[in-house]
C-alpha cells in the first residue's frame, strides 16, 4: 500500500500519460466521481475510465499542488484544453487498502455537460 500523496501522485500521472491499466490499479472497485458543478456522479472503476477515455478533445493536466493527510488528498491542477488553461481543485479519498475510493473535483464555473456521456453518468 502507498502511502496518499503518492497515490495521488500516480493517479495523475497516470491520467495525463492515458495508462488506463496503471490508473485502473489506483482505483477501488466502487470508485465515486463527483462533479458538483455539472450535477454528476460516475460510480465504478469501469465507468470512471470510460469517461476519461471517451472525453473528447486533447487535454492535459498538470499538478500545481498537492496536499495528504492520512486518507485524505486535495490538488490543485491545471487542465489545458481547447486553447484554455482550466484549474480545478480535486479532493480524494482512499479506502483502507489505500484506493481512491472517492473524488469530488471542482472546476471554475458551473455548465451543463457536454452531450455523450449519460451512458456513463448520473445526474443530481
Amino acid at each position: 500500500m502507498m502511502n496518499t500523496e503518492a497515490a495521488v501522485s500516480a493517479y495523475w500521472t497516470a491520467l495525463e500519460a492515458r495508462d488506463w491499466d496503471t490508473l485502473a490499479g489506483l482505483l477501488a472497485d466502487d470508485v465515486v466521481y463527483h462533479m458538483p458543478q455539472t450535477r454528476e456522479r460516475i460510480v465504478g472503476r469501469e465507468s470512471f475510465l470510460r469517461f476519461n477515455q471517451e472525453y473528447p478533445g486533447d487535454w492535459h493536466l498538470a499538478v500545481t499542488r498537492a496536499v495528504a493527510s492520512g486518507r485524505h488528498a486535495a490538488t490543485w491542477i491545471t487542465c489545458a484544453y481547447r486553447g484554455e488553461q482550466l484549474p480545478a481543485t480535486s479532493f480524494f479519498d482512499l479506502d483502507d487498502a489505500g484506493l481512491v475510493r472517492e473524488i469530488t473535483e471542482f472546476w471554475p464555473a458551473a455548465y451543463e455537460p457536454p452531450p455523450g456521456r449519460e451512458h456513463l453518468a448520473e445526474r443530481y
